[in-house]
C-alpha cells in the first residue's frame, strides 16, 4: 500500500505546485455558474403562502373577494376575512382616526359611490385576503387619497390589522 500512498502524494504535490487556492476557487465558481446555465432553474411560488386561499372567488358581489366593487381603491387585508365585516372592525380592533377615500362604481345600479377606507388598528396584522387596488390613487403628497400609508398612526396603538370600506355618499350619474 506504500506505493499507493506515494503515488497520490506525488500527484497531490504536483497539483499543489501548479495550482493556487484562488485558481481552484475560480474553477469551482465557473463550474457552479455553468451548471446553473445548463440546468433549468425550477419554478417556485413567490406569492405569500395564503394568497391562493381566496383566489377562487372573482365575484364583484362577494365581499371576501378582492374584486368586490367597494374595494376598488383598497390596499390591505380584508376585514371580512379577519372576523369583521365590510364596514366594521373585528373584535379587539379599533377603527383608525384617519382614512383615505376612493370612488367605486356599483355594477348593480351603475352609480359611483364615495368610499372611505378605514384601517382597523390595535391588533397584529391579519395576514389573510390581501388586496392591493390603486384605482384613482394619487401621489403620496396628497395624503387623503393615498393608500400606501399606515393610517393607524393617529391611534394609541398603531399596529395595523385589516381594512374596512364605508360608503359615504352616492352620485346620481354613473362614473366615467
Amino acid at each position: 500500500m506504500k506505493w499507493f500512498d506515494d503515488f497520490f502524494e506525488r500527484r497531490t504535490r504536483e497539483v499543489a505546485r501548479f495550482t493556487s487556492r484562488r485558481n481552484a476557487l475560480i474553477r469551482l465558481g465557473k463550474i457552479v455558474v455553468g451548471a446553473g446555465l445548463v440546468f433549468p432553474v425550477l419554478p417556485f411560488d413567490r406569492s405569500p403562502a395564503n394568497a391562493h386561499a381566496f383566489e377562487a372567488s372573482k365575484d364583484p358581489k362577494d365581499d371576501t373577494s378582492c374584486e368586490y366593487w367597494r374595494y376598488c381603491a383598497l390596499d390591505g387585508f380584508l376585514c371580512t376575512c379577519c372576523g369583521g365585516s365590510v364596514s366594521s372592525c373585528p373584535p379587539g380592533a379599533e377603527v383608525s382616526s384617519v382614512t383615505w377615500v376612493g370612488t367605486c362604481q356599483n355594477p348593480d345600479d351603475g352609480k359611483a359611490y364615495l368610499v372611505s377606507y378605514n384601517d382597523c388598528c390595535g391588533v397584529t396584522a391579519c395576514g389573510r385576503c390581501l388586496c392591493n387596488y390603486n384605482q384613482g390613487e394619487r401621489p403620496a403628497y396628497r395624503m387623503g387619497v393615498h393608500n400606501d400609508i399606515n393610517w393607524c398612526m393617529g391611534n394609541k396603538v398603531n399596529a395595523y390589522h385589516c381594512t374596512v370600506s364605508v360608503i359615504l355618499g352616492v352620485t346620481e350619474k354613473a362614473a366615467g
